[in-house]
């Protein structure tokens, strides 16, 4: 009967363990110097040698030639650990029995000598989930067991075991395996076996893994299932479906050339070659992730979980684009993806928040947006990806300075440019109504049956075209002669102060471009 590969190559010893070298070093020493302790928890990401490392530690105490740090793997207890036969090495699987009875019997079993080994070492994997109450009828027998009992417990989540149990216990924290390390085993593995593969289709194979070796010896299963005796790059993607280098950085292209339509291209293929819109996402978000360390610690970097060849392409792509650049394109990409987990339409979140990527890529620091007030040089900047001017914003009717407006002026140049645009029916109600500039706000004194004529979105986007930046409209029921136009309430001060700060030329620059009103104005000097 066939056996996966995991199993198959399930490590039998300390030294055939990948990675964990803190783990190995101190259970070698401990048995050396016969300090064996009664409780251990083993925690890490799923996959990463928890049960295995267990399981050697049940060999190297039970092995006749033991307690040894090198089991024999010929005697009846090697053989029945390695087989998971034996009465004396118990493996409970907390996530069905996790309840208080089974602690309580497992209680009970602790009381009784090993049947034939030395030790009686109960392995309870997933060890998080089993409850309070259960965890309570165990802590004595954990803190004060018999001689011959060893309990180690494995975990992905350690923060779930209760303090009380895990201060009886000695604790070792099991690591994500290193991508070198990862593609060196898997390679190792297609070689006992007789399969040919390039390092492309390692890299592939280590990096669906994501640290877990147990993951990735499953997708190579999978992809000797599938392609036979030869793996090469795209076959695997293909099979996993995962993305290659190229087909992401058509969107760092798009990027580069502040073209939405490419963006909208992307996803359109994506969509006809039935590709999970979700799980693109996620590798762009690990690709601007990938980019973001290229850019900051180089293509000689180990924090990329990628080849050699594939870390320099990166490192030249993220060449193109600042820290600044990188760091919003992953906040964005995160964001997306976080959106697309709840989405009915996943095509249009994932069309909009690559267009948002576009026009993000458009923004200014804000040092540079302030120099542009002063007329001041803005500090440099690193080198930015050469990238199509902008086309330039519609021609808007000229502003003129709102101290100097007449009575009347911002009701003509609305009601001349809804009227170009055809919009009669709100310049009608303009030419019906009131209208007087204050600030940042517009107020409208108009009759009842106008009210919702300058509500209309439409209009609030004349007043932005007409002025040049978004103002808050306050509209007023009333008659429109005259009389019954509020007076303008002023909110500055007349002082000395306040008349200096109002005449500073980067003071009256600012206001005309942001807007806003100066409520208040304080010498610093008093």
């Amino acid at each position: 009967m066939y056996q996966v590969i995991a199993r198959k190559y399930r490590p039998q010893t300390f030294q055939d363990v990948v990675n964990q070298e803190h783990v190995k070093t101190t259970l070698e020493n401990a048995i050396t110097q016969q300090r064996i302790a009664h409780g251990y928890i083993f925690s890490g990401q799923r996959g990463t040698g928890k049960t295995t490392v267990a399981r050697i530690l049940a060999r190297c105490l039970n092995c006749v030639q033991g307690p040894t740090t090198t089991p024999c793997g010929v005697c009846a207890s090697c053989k029945e650990i390695t087989a998971g036969g034996t009465v004396d090495v118990i493996e409970i699987d907390a996530a069905s029995n996790r309840g208080i009875n089974e602690m309580r019997e497992l209680r009970e079993n602790v009381r009784y000598q090993p049947a034939r080994d030395r030790y009686k070492i109960f392995i309870i994997d997933e060890a998080h989930q089993i409850t309070n109450e259960a965890f309570n009828a165990l802590l004595k027998t954990i803190e004060e067991p018999p001689p011959w009992a060893v309990f180690v417990l494995c975990t992905t989540e350690a923060h779930k075991i209760p303090a009380t149990i895990a201060s009886r216990c000695q604790q070792f924290s099991f690591r994500s395996v290193d991508f070198e390390e990862l593609t060196a085993r898997i390679a190792w593995i297609c070689g006992q076996e007789g399969i040919e593969t390039d390092p492309e289709a390692l890299a592939v194979l280590a990096q669906a893994g994501e640290g877990s070796v147990r993951d990735s010896l499953s997708a190579l299963d999978q992809a000797i299932a599938c392609c036979g005796s030869k793996l090469n790059a795209a076959d695997v993607r293909a099979l996993l479906g995962t993305f290659s280098l190229e087909s992401l950085q058509r969107v760092t292209q798009a990027l580069a050339a502040a073209d939405p339509r490419q963006m909208l291209e992307v996803v359109d293929e994506l969509d006809r070659n039935g590709q999970n819109l979700q799980h693109f996402s996620r590798e762009l978000s690990r690709y601007f992730r990938n980019l973001l360390v290229a850019r900051i610690g180089g293509a000689e970097t180990r924090l990329i979980a990628a080849s050699s060849a594939q870390r320099q392409r990166m490192a030249e792509i993220a060449a193109a684009f600042t820290e600044e650049d990188l760091t919003r394109y992953l906040q964005l990409s995160l964001e997306l993806f976080h959106d697309l987990q709840f989405s009915l339409q996943p095509r249009f979140h994932l069309e909009i928040g690559l267009v948002r990527m576009v026009h993000a890529g458009r923004l200014l620091p804000i040092e540079e947006a302030l120099a542009g007030l002063t007329g001041a040089a803005a500090p440099p900047r690193p080198p930015q990806p050469a990238r199509p001017a902008a086309p330039p914003p519609a021609a808007t009717p000229p502003r003129a300075p709102e101290a100097k407006a007449a009575q009347g002026d911002e009701r003509a140049r609305l009601h001349a440019h809804l009227s170009q645009k055809g919009l009669t029916h709100l310049a009608d109600a303009v030419e019906n109504s009131r209208l007087s500039l204050a600030g940042s706000e517009l107020q409208v004194v108009t009759a009842k049956s106008y009210k919702l004529y300058f509500d209309d979105k439409q209009f609030s986007e004349a007043v932005r075209e007409v002025f040049g930046r978004p103002l808050r409209t306050q509209i007023t029921i009333g008659e429109v002669g005259e009389s019954s136009v509020p007076p303008p309430q002023p909110k500055e001060a007349d002082d000395d102060a306040t008349s200096r700060a109002l005449a500073n030329p980067e003071v009256r620059r600012f206001r005309e471009v942001f807007g806003g009103e100066i409520r208040k104005v304080r010498n610093l000097k008093e």
